[in-house]
């Protein structure tokens, strides 16, 4: 049966770099996708039809809705 081995100082510093690596470009990309959440959020609040589905204002009327006389 074989067993596994504990390698070498050198091939554990390399690893443990890598894994850094890795771990900082994620940390990265998690930052970017906050960002990008929280834009997407703020142009849903600031969309005028979310605001007409939340009934903040009225229907907009039509241009040509006044009655001649």
């Amino acid at each position: 049966m074989n067993q596994s081995r504990i390698p070498d100082p050198e091939t554990r510093r390399r690893s443990v770099e890598r894994m850094r690596e890795v771990c900082r470009q994620f940390d990265i990309l998690n930052l970017m996708l906050d960002e990008t959440i929280a834009l997407a959020e703020a142009d849903i609040r600031n969309s005028p039809l979310n605001a007409y589905r939340l009934g903040k204002i009225k229907s907009p009327a039509p241009e040509n809705s006044q009655v001649d006389a």
